[in-house]
């Protein structure tokens, strides 16, 4: 009866050990697959926020022209290659017309001599009339890409939204040239172009689309090597129209672990959503211990007879039969320990990716100070010896340059504004805010006005930033034809905090883009032609989640919007009203 009972206990004590073990693996697996699958979703959306960015730049640039050339258009996008853009395999603007021959003749006397257009149907055209090739493949110059309805439905929708889009997924015309094996499944970035050169007469007018188009599987090598590598097998899906349609595959060859299911989130890409799917393949946890569920159950079948053959044996056995029991279990928790070890590593880990950004930042700060610093010389001691197109250059440089640095501060705040150390002092809102108004310079006439603001507990520098930010956006995105008008205010809310308000009369925010205004690097619609990172309400409502309170944009009666952010009550300290005029 001992031995049967001692035989039971064994088995079933080795059969828990196994499925917890197994279970373990599992989940340590699944976990993983995760990490991977943000690590690769976040690389995604950042190379195509990217691209999105530098697109609305270019646009910006061309747009500026009063009578562009093709040698300025050349100028524009001298830095463009296939390290600034992987997969990319050409950037052209593309012009609408019903009159090619006429089209044709503007541009060749504009500097594109060799240019032939070959129109595609009846008409009208969109000819592609500037290029900057990025591949092997040739110049798309004359190409009309009428004859391709996905880049036309994402032309036709950058036109109407004022946006950068990214057509659904097709094989592009230039590659038609190409053998049928080395066709990818490919998408355009597509981003309207815009008259704003006063000196032209028609600022607002649409003047055509910049069109940048990328293969899939090229884009998806580049940007997943480094955190797929061969432990995870990667595919992108368009999965905008419902229908997932194949874009690209990533694999090593390494085979596929079957065990582990795999993960699908969505990539929000410009106006469109792809769909990610991420699957672990064997070398997923390489160095690892796998396989324990086999290893216990050997064990516990080995333990389990010796047990019984002790048992039956001599009662001077059971000594010897405890301490290799003991030893069993001592192996066991050195296994959790380890397991504890790698968990600790990974967590270490992850802070240090919330890291990078910052570290980038600031090391980026050092090579932009020797560019600003030679630009600033060439302007004091080399300026009257340049003629007229080195002088716009070198404008362009400095200008460039100058935002460059506000990318840079604006990354770097980011970065450190969830890390940094806080203090918690009483903290004068009024005071600050009046502060702002009287050092930020406008150059136009506007109205800021300060009213009754609190005096609140939390850290001055943190809190002094989230009202420069909201006040600097409050002026800065109004209408260059409207004179801004800024109000600062606060009221008491139920919860015993206060709700504090910035108004303004400027573009206003559309009720599709409120709930995403907050996140990084996001540009909501109408902001295209004003300059800016996408970062700063980020930042804000970083700081304000530290303070333990909320943020949100309300639209303004009177035009506008209301940006309010709540922190925690302090000793109310009233102001009177005052109102500032800055010009």
């Amino acid at each position: 009866m001992a031995l049967v009972l001692v035989a039971v206990v064994g088995l079933a004590g080795t059969a828990l050990a196994a499925v917890a073990l197994h279970n373990a693996e599992q989940d340590r697996l699944d976990r993983a697959v995760g990490q991977r699958t943000t690590l690769i979703s976040q690389a995604i959306s950042a190379e195509v926020s990217r691209y999105s960015a530098s697109l609305i730049d270019m646009a910006a640039a061309v747009g500026a022209q009063a009578s562009l050339q093709a040698a300025e258009f050349t100028a524009i996008t001298a830095a463009v290659d296939r390290r600034r853009f992987p997969g990319g395999t050409g950037l052209a603007m593309v012009v609408p017309t019903s009159e090619p021959a006429a089209l044709q003749a503007y541009w060749r006397r504009h500097g594109a001599d060799g240019l032939t257009l070959r129109p595609w149907g009846p008409g009208p055209h969109r000819f592609a009339v500037l290029d900057k090739t990025l591949d092997e493949t040739g110049s798309a110059a004359g190409l009309d890409l009428t004859a391709s309805a996905e880049a036309v439905e994402a032309m036709d929708s950058a036109e109407a939204g004022h946006r950068v889009t990214v057509s659904r997924t097709y094989r592009l015309l230039k590659d038609r040239s190409l053998p049928h094996e080395r066709r990818q499944p490919s998408f355009v970035f597509v981003a309207p172009i815009y008259a704003t050169s006063p000196a032209a007469g028609d600022t607002g007018r649409f003047r055509g689309w910049l069109v940048l188009g990328v293969r899939g599987g090229d884009f998806l090598s580049e940007i997943v090597t480094e955190p797929a590598g061969d432990r995870v097998a990667v595919t992108l899906l368009d999965d905008g129209t419902g229908v997932a349609v194949p874009l690209a595959t990533w694999q090593t060859g390494t085979p596929l672990n079957r065990d582990v299911p795999p993960r699908e989130v969505p990539v929000r890409v410009a106006q469109r959503s792809w769909k990610l799917r991420v699957e672990a393949t064997d070398r997923l946890l390489v160095g690892s211990e796998q396989g324990l569920d086999e290893a216990a159950w050997l064990i516990g079948l080995v333990l389990t007879a010796l047990l019984v053959a002790l048992t039956g044996s001599i009662v001077t056995s059971r000594n010897r039969a405890l301490r290799q029991v003991d030893e069993a279990t001592a192996a066991l928790r050195t296994d959790i320990a380890r397991r504890e070890e790698v968990e600790h590593l990974l967590r270490q880990r992850e802070k240090e990716l919330v890291g990078f950004a910052g570290v980038v930042a600031h090391d980026l700060r050092s090579p932009l100070a020797r560019i600003m610093g030679y630009a600033d010389f060439l302007q004091e001691e080399a300026y009257d010896r340049l003629d007229d197109m080195q002088r716009d250059f070198l404008s362009r440089l400095r200008k460039g340059a100058d935002h460059m640095r506000v990318l840079i501060d604006d990354l770097l705040d980011y970065a450190t504004a969830e890390n940094r150390s806080m203090a918690h002092v009483p903290v004068d809102l009024h005071r600050l805010a009046e502060e702002i108004t009287r050092e930020r310079a406008c150059d136009r006439p506007c109205e800021v006005v300060v009213g009754d603001l609190p005096t609140v507990y939390g850290d001055p520098t943190l809190l002094r930033q989230v009202l420069d930010n909201l006040i600097g956006n409050a002026l800065k995105y109004t209408p260059p034809d409207r004179e801004p008008h800024v109000l600062i205010d606060s009221h008491l809310v139920s919860d015993g905090r206060w709700r504090c308000e910035v108004s303004d009369n400027g573009i206003g925010i559309p009720e599709r883009d409120r709930a995403s205004v907050f996140d990084a690097f996001t540009r909501v619609g109408g902001s295209e032609n004003f300059p800016g990172t996408g970062l700063g309400l980020a930042i804000v409502h970083r700081i304000i989640e530290r303070h333990h309170g909320r943020v949100g944009v309300d639209p303004n009666p009177g035009g506008g919007s209301i940006f309010w952010f709540t922190v925690p009550a302090g000793e109310h300290k009233r102001k009177s009203e005052s109102q500032k005029q800055m010009s």
